[in-house]
């Protein structure tokens, strides 16, 4: 990546606003007193050099863990500006970019577990995860232990092979939040490391890595992006010790992105803030008007007051995003169908982040995997996008009525 790339304005008069300084995260710096307002893309596979001696002394430094480029691999300005408000957004020291969220998942297990090591997974983490799991790091001698954070007992779980904690909060489904500033205490006594999937909140509404987390892990695919049209992932650590951990894993598995989506999801983070508010006011409203509705036994948004996770919500996030989950009352799994397939707003589609508003019937055997949901009732996910909040509510009506008579 090219040195004096980005701007570096005055400490003092640096901006003190969270958006504002995410605004600006990565600027293209200008050159002879012009230049673009978004860093171009900036496509290579060979880097070049003006010297055999400045070669060596790029491989020298990125052998180091210096973010420098040697190949194309490693990116140039647009993916360094992308890593600049990464780690601007979620206060790091480092970020790096991968092909997808679950490969930033695999990345950092693979690069902070080896064989004989044990990590401590919250049951209701992102479901792919299990796969990475059973497919991949049971083969490689590593064990996964999976348990409810509110009801098991995070240090008497903790064994001398113990190398990571990793939670997800809110959950996928159920969005259940955890008490992440006590879980992280209990892990740090021990020396253990906690990562945590902090999609969710598109890095906006929660701050893990000050509650405590020492990596956030983020699909970059949703609201980063927030128009569904890439496939990205992103992990930002808290210290050099991880940075060069990850980075050596980064590096051996040859993961990396395209200019063109890293300039993409560059632009989405831009307007990150102001998309979430509009997700947050359509889910809201969506949540209440489920919340009222007789055919509907649980709505499950940290927001509610009566969500059992609204205490810590509000003390630890900012805000909410537009995910809400519900459970169909007296229903079964074929009515849930029926309902999703009556929508007409909502699309039926696994993925979420983006301006537009889906649906699915959340699967039967992922609940079961939580311990803190055991109800037999089929339980549907939306995605809330930023169409006009009074309309997906007509929809979701409509479904009842012809779905549910």
């Amino acid at each position: 990546m090219s040195e004096g790339n980005h701007s570096q304005p005055d400490p003092a008069l640096a901006p003190r606003g969270h958006h504002t300084r995410l605004l600006h995260a990565g600027a293209a710096r200008l050159h002879e007193g012009v230049g673009p307002v978004n860093v171009p893309v900036v496509r290579t596979s060979t880097v070049r050099f003006d010297s055999v001696e400045t070669l060596a002394d790029r491989q020298h430094r990125r052998a180091a863990q210096e973010r420098v480029p040697t190949y194309g691999r490693h990116g140039l300005d647009t993916h360094a500006a992308l890593e600049d408000a990464l780690c601007e957004l979620e206060g790091g020291r480092r970020a790096f970019l991968t092909p997808s969220g679950l490969s930033a998942i695999s990345l950092v297990l693979l690069a902070l577990l080896g064989p004989g090591d044990h990590a401590l997974v919250s049951d209701s983490v992102y479901a792919p995860l299990r796969r990475v799991d059973l497919d991949l790091l049971q083969r490689l001698g590593i064990t996964l232990e999976y348990f409810s954070p509110h009801h098991d007992d995070l240090a008497a779980l903790i064994r001398p092979e113990t190398k990571l904690v990793y939670l997800e909060s809110p959950g996928s489904l159920l969005f259940d939040v955890l008490d992440l500033p006590a879980l992280a205490a209990v892990a740090r006594d021990r020396g253990v490391p906690v990562a945590i999937d902090n999609t969710w909140s598109g890095g906006w509404f929660l701050q893990p890595l000050a509650l405590g987390a020492n990596i956030s892990v983020q699909a970059s695919t949703k609201y980063i992006a927030g128009h569904s049209d890439l496939m990205q992932g992103a992990v930002i650590v808290d210290s050099d010790d991880l940075a060069r951990r990850i980075g050596t894993a980064h590096e051996a598995l040859g993961l990396t992105i395209g200019a063109d989506d890293a300039y993409l999801a560059l632009r989405g983070l831009r307007t990150l803030p102001v998309r979430l508010a509009q997700h947050q006011a359509n889910a809201t409203a969506v949540a209440q008007w489920l919340h009222g509705h007789a055919q509907v036994s649980r709505t499950f948004y940290p927001a509610l007051p009566d969500d059992p996770g609204h205490a810590l919500w509000r003390r630890d996030f900012t805000g909410a995003s537009g995910l809400v989950s519900f459970a169909l009352r007296g229903a079964d799994a074929a009515a849930a169908g029926r309902f999703v397939n009556a929508l007409r707003l909502f699309a039926i589609g696994a993925s979420w982040g983006g301006y537009e508003s889906l649906a699915l019937v959340a699967p039967p055997d992922r609940l079961r995997a939580y311990r803190a949901w055991q109800d037999p009732a089929p339980v549907i996910r939306l995605h809330v996008g930023l169409e006009d909040a009074r309309d997906l509510i007509a929809d979701l009506d409509q479904a009842f009525h012809r779905a549910l008579r």
